[in-house]
């Protein structure tokens, strides 16, 4: 819960959704303040942040579960200061309940995750992605046939060839939406360097990170 956090717990989440990318502790440190190592572990454990050791220091970014979190009500602990901590509550509210409704996007993360923001008439007009009904499912046979046993993680790269009777915008919305269910995940890989041209170019932009993997059945 959001009121579980304390109030530069939940300042640090709303910093990482603005910054949208990894950041170590070195340049958290010298640009907002350090996060402590009770705060790094308590955001890990509740999935709201993802943390990893690169090289002698460790960067950070809002997980899945913070990405869900920003769009719902934040709460700061009657510590916080009143006029801060209602200031922020009121300012994260207008983002989401006033300025985003207003664009195509339904979530924090495919907002932020575009260089532009285009008004709700302009989307209404030029961007309508169809998501048939059976895509989901025919997405569902083909990682199938494609992955060694149910839950074994198959890269967006060899699944995509399967659709290229489907617009890109059409098997996007498709596997973000099968995301949604609870036996199916999208993730990231973990050894960024070991990706090729073609894994970087199928990844999915989804939570805020590049996501090149899907498992079912797990």
């Amino acid at each position: 819960m959001a009121d579980s956090l304390t109030a530069s717990e939940n300042a640090l989440l709303l910093l990482l959704m603005s910054e949208m990318r990894e950041i170590s502790n070195t340049e958290l440190t010298e640009k907002y303040g350090e996060l402590k190592k009770p705060s790094r572990d308590k955001l890990n454990r509740l999935g709201y942040l993802e943390s990893r050791k690169e090289g002698r220091t460790f960067v950070h970014a809002l997980g899945d579960k913070g990405w869900a979190l920003m769009e719902e009500d934040l709460h700061f602990p009657r510590s916080t200061p009143r006029v801060l901590g209602a200031a922020l509550s009121a300012f994260h509210a207008a983002m989401r309940d006033r300025v985003l409704p207003k664009t195509q996007f339904t979530t924090f993360g495919e907002a932020l995750s575009q260089s532009s923001i285009v008004p709700a008439q302009r989307v209404e007009a030029e961007v309508e992605p169809v998501v048939k009904d059976d895509l989901g499912e025919r997405i569902r046979g083909v990682y199938g046939s494609l992955a060694s046993r149910a839950g074994a993680w198959v890269s967006l790269a060899s699944l995509r060839p399967h659709f290229a009777d489907v617009p890109r915008a059409d098997l996007d919305a498709a596997l973000r939406q099968l995301s949604r269910e609870d036996d199916v995940h999208l993730a990231p890989e973990d050894n960024q360097k070991s990706l090729t041209a073609a894994e970087v170019d199928a990844a999915i932009r989804t939570g805020g990170q590049d996501k090149h993997l899907l498992a079912i059945g797990v």
